[in-house]
C-alpha cells in the first residue's frame, strides 16, 4: 500500500509506495492511476522528465508555468537525495507565500505532489543526484514563470550549508513580492 502523507500545506503530499522486497532486491509501484484515483487524486500526467546534478549544492528553481499551461508535478529521486520545495503561489490563498519541503532519497523511494499554483524548486544533498518526475502539462516556455532560490522573505532552508551552484536563468528571478500575480 502507498501511503500518502499531506505536508503542513496539505495540497501538497508526500507519496511513499511500499517497497516489495527479497535477496534479489525489490519492486515498487511508483504510479498508479487507480490507487491514486482512491485516493481522491486525479492527474493525466502527459510527459516524464529526467534529471541529473553532478554537484551536491545544485539548486533548480524555483520554477512554475502559468495557464493555460500550468503543471503539477510528481518528484523521485533515483539516485541520491534532494530537498524538494513547493511554494504556494496561488493568488489569494490562505497559504500564499508559505513554503514547505521534504527531503528525498533513492533509498526511502518518497515521492513529493507538488499541485499546480505552486512554485517548485530543490537541492541536491549529495554529489550525482538523479531525478525522475512526471508532469500534468506540455511544457511551454511562454508560460514560465520563476522566483529566486534564496528570496529572504521566504526564508527556505534548504538543508546545505556549501554554496549553491545555480543555472544563469535561476540567478537572476525575481522576489516573490516583485513578481506580478500568477494566474494557474
Amino acid at each position: 500500500m502507498t501511503s500518502i502523507t499531506p505536508l503542513s500545506i496539505p495540497e501538497v503530499l508526500l507519496i511513499t509506495p511500499k517497497r516489495h522486497g527479497d535477496a534479489r532486491g525489490w519492486f515498487s509501484e511508483t504510479w498508479s492511476r487507480r490507487a491514486m484515483e482512491a485516493a481522491g487524486l486525479a492527474h493525466d500526467f502527459v510527459q516524464d522528465n529526467q534529471a541529473f546534478s553532478a554537484k551536491a549544492g545544485t539548486v533548480r528553481g524555483l520554477h512554475f508555468q502559468q495557464a493555460p499551461h500550468a503543471q503539477a508535478k510528481l518528484v523521485r529521486v533515483l539516485k541520491g537525495a534532494i530537498f524538494d520545495v513547493a511554494v504556494d503561489i496561488r493568488p489569494g490563498s490562505a497559504t500564499y507565500g508559505q513554503w514547505v519541503g521534504a527531503t528525498l532519497t533513492a533509498e526511502g523511494g518518497e515521492q513529493i505532489l507538488v499541485p499546480r499554483g505552486f512554485a517548485h524548486g530543490y537541492c541536491t544533498l549529495v554529489d550525482d543526484c538523479e531525478l525522475f518526475y512526471k508532469v500534468d502539462g506540455q511544457y511551454a516556455p511562454e508560460t514560465e514563470g520563476g522566483i529566486i532560490w534564496n528570496d529572504p522573505d521566504l526564508a527556505i532552508d534548504w538543508g546545505f550549508a556549501g554554496e549553491a551552484t545555480l543555472s544563469d536563468k535561476d540567478k537572476v528571478l525575481p522576489r516573490l513580492k516583485d513578481m506580478p500575480a500568477a494566474a494557474f
